[in-house]
């Protein structure tokens, strides 16, 4: 790991502490809640018994700190540089980050050094000018708190112009596309960044006057059997849902996973690429479309192969998929 969440966040909490104490103010009261607001639960027991017993040799008894100066946080070389590779990134760059200091650094990687082979090939076109100036007008609006005119394509070609409220920016891994979530009558429109042919900025909204629609959030319960490596793959998978996953067994954990009702195809797919090693116990209309789908693949695996006999067998479909 080139960043360690625990020694990363020791230091940068004990810095807190040696910066408090530069100032003249700190006090014991004050370091156990420096400890508590930026550190782990368990870092009161260590951090503090640490410093004052002076194992960690940078204060004194009084609390008064052994260095001149404040300390800083600099980036080393191998940070820089993974830094320069993430920048290189064209959907990064789609931000407009800020690059200074990084010009004379040579990156840790390059983007065609991962090959992706679970990605749709036909996704945004980030290094196009258009697209990427219609992205930061969606970014300044989202920032500004302003309305947008956007006009766009639908999927059968029709063209659209609609003013609307930004929500929110959404992007798929799977399909390597944003969209756009914006609210109109009594709804919120998805509208894919790809198919959006200009922007135009309207005036300012004030936010507590939009009430939004309820989202259509659902609940996927699933039992995760950890064999090669399921837990590592399936976590990552699903990073980017809000997700709880409780462990019941050695080997066995129960996964919460919430997510959009419009994304529940996609989900499907997902969660059948992983074999047996993912169970669907809850709701039942997802177990349904995992039968289903289940179904219709073994309807096809006979008529491609009518002398074989199928891998999957209707009556051997578990509510568990």
């Amino acid at each position: 790991m080139l960043f360690s969440e625990i020694y990363g966040t020791y230091f940068n909490v004990v810095a807190a502490i040696l910066a408090e104490a530069a100032g003249g103010n700190l006090t014991e009261r004050r370091m156990t809640a420096l400890v508590r607001e930026k550190a782990f639960a368990e870092s009161i027991l260590s951090i503090p018994a640490a410093l004052k017993g002076e194992s960690w040799p940078l204060l004194d008894h009084t609390l008064t700190p052994v260095i001149r100066h404040k300390p800083t946080m600099p980036l080393t070389i191998l940070q820089k540089r993974w830094l320069k590779a993430l920048l290189l990134d064209p959907r990064i760059a789609l931000f407009d980050p800020d690059t200074t200091g990084l010009e004379n650094v040579e990156p840790l990687y390059k983007p065609d050094t991962f090959v992706l082979f679970d990605q749709y090939a036909d996704g945004d076109p980030y290094r196009d000018p258009g697209y990427i100036q219609c992205f930061r007008t969606v970014l300044q609006a989202l920032r500004e708190k302003r309305m947008l005119r956007i006009r766009f394509r639908g999927q059968t070609g029709a063209r659209h112009s609609v003013a609307r409220i930004p929500y929110r920016l959404e992007y798929s891994a799977k399909d390597d596309k944003f969209r756009l979530l914006t609210v109109g009558k009594h709804r919120i429109n998805a509208v894919n960044m790809g198919r959006v042919q200009s922007c135009e900025l309207l005036e300012e909204y004030d936010p507590r006057g939009v009430h939004l629609p309820r989202e259509n959030t659902r609940e996927l319960v699933l039992l995760l059997h950890d064999e090669r490596n399921a837990l590592e793959r399936v976590l990552l998978h699903f990073s980017h849902f809000e997700k709880e996953t409780i462990k019941l067994d050695e080997r066995l954990f129960q996964m919460k996973l919430r997510y959009d009702g419009e994304d529940e195809t996609e989900l499907l797919i997902r969660v059948l690429s992983f074999g047996p090693m993912l169970e669907v116990k809850a709701p039942p209309d997802f177990i349904c479309l995992v039968r289903d789908r289940l179904a219709k693949q073994n309807t096809c695996s006979l008529r491609n192969s009518p002398g074989e006999k199928s891998c999957v067998d209707q009556s051997d479909v578990s509510p568990g998929g």
